[in-house]
């Protein structure tokens, strides 16, 4: 049983005119005013034979399906939940992502490392997984960002976290479950899409705003998560909290069944991303983050984050704030995260890490906040 707890700025962050407008899709499946996006994909009917075909032949296919699903999400806006015309087809559209998932397994390019590991044999890239999936916890989180709390500043955000992780950030909060010492096993308790949709099922029924995947990191775990919508049977937003270092494949698979997007936007300096956080996959990370933010932005509601690190405001933040002003500005909100502190690696060898072994200061936070002001960012501190 989880505790009810009141978050006042939960309530009056939709009082602001341009958090209501950026995030309108998403507040609206909140409030159950329209359905959230992997029931509209369920409901699309697939060909029969969509199995037999090769995956060129199906991604034809899916990206056919994509451009009716677009269309469909528009015509719901607002309009209630329809029972009927939301009955699940057979096969449907996510039946698709799923097959679809099931292949990238097999030859793993779920994330840009590319691996190319046959994960359902037992074969492990960099994140150490096959295809068994852990999840560490779940939750009703109250200290996320304002907005994913519910409009009455209480119910949290349905967080579920996942084992594992395709970095590795020497400064990791979530260190025990991104990278446990022990087997992946021991860091939390094996599900499968069946038991992960009864639970975010229990967590919404429960009161939760929504369903927000994390970690660690969601992206390894993307075929069980997509296949847990098919037996998911409430009316939710879902939450990407990621790192956002996807392909093009997954991103294609996420875009019409996200409701909202909350990246992580790290660096800017691809040599920061190798040295703090041994981001080494086949193209670098800025390329990869915003190409995919690109894309998501075009397809849902985001809120951005950012953690300022110490002594990283040139080469990292102040870079990264210009680039949202100057292609995401009137899209998505930002959260300019003071939330910093030495831990992991760097708390453990600070001599190593001269550069992010303190907090920040007071003066490198209020920089950032009027760096952010000068582009006319919509930020909000709001966590």
């Amino acid at each position: 049983m989880w505790i009810k707890i009141i978050r006042p700025d939960a309530v009056l962050v939709w009082r602001d005119p341009e958090v209501s407008r950026r995030l309108k899709w998403y507040r609206s499946v909140m409030l159950s005013r329209s359905p959230a996006k992997f029931m509209i994909v369920r409901s699309l009917k697939a060909p029969d034979n969509f199995r037999e075909l090769s995956e060129k032949e199906l991604w034809r296919i899916h990206d056919e399906l994509h451009l009716e699903a677009e269309e469909k999400i528009k015509e719901n806006f607002e309009k209630g939940i329809n029972e009927e015309k939301l009955k699940p087809a057979e096969p449907s559209y996510l039946d698709v992502k799923i097959e679809l998932s099931k292949r990238i397994l097999k030859r793993c390019r779920f994330c840009e490392w590319r691996c190319e590991v046959d994960r359902t044999k037992g074969q492990k890239g960099v994140c150490r997984l096959t295809d068994k999936v852990y999840v560490a916890s779940f939750f009703h989180h109250h200290g996320e960002e304002a907005p994913l709390i519910g409009t009455e500043g209480q119910g949290g955000s349905g967080t579920i976290f996942f084992v594992s992780c395709n970095f590795n950030c020497i400064f990791c909060q979530n260190w025990d479950i991104s990278h446990p010492r022990e087997k992946l096993e021991s860091a939390g308790i094996e599900v499968d899409a069946k038991k992960l949709a009864l639970i975010a099922r229990k967590l919404r029924v429960d009161g939760a705003a929504n369903i927000n995947y994390v970690g660690g990191e969601p992206t390894p775990n993307l075929r069980a998560i997509i296949e847990s919508l098919k037996y998911l049977d409430v009316n939710v937003p879902i939450l990407w909290n990621s790192n956002m270092y996807l392909t093009i494949e997954s991103m294609k698979l996420l875009l019409d069944l996200v409701d909202i997007w909350l990246p992580d936007f790290k660096y800017w300096s691809n040599e920061c991303a190798r040295r703090l956080s041994n981001v080494r996959g086949k193209i670098g990370y800025r390329e990869a983050v915003t190409r995919n933010l690109l894309l998501a932005a075009e397809h849902g509601d985001m809120i951005i984050r950012h953690l300022v690190l110490p002594n990283h405001l040139e080469c990292d933040t102040k870079p990264i704030l210009k680039w949202i002003s100057e292609n995401l500005r009137d899209k998505v909100l930002v959260n300019i995260m003071d939330q910093y502190r030495p831990d992991y690696l760097v708390l453990a060898h600070p001599e190593k890490y001269p550069d992010i072994a303190r907090s920040l200061t007071t003066e490198e936070i209020q920089e950032a906040y009027r760096y952010a002001d000068e582009l006319g960012i919509v930020y909000r501190p709001i966590s």
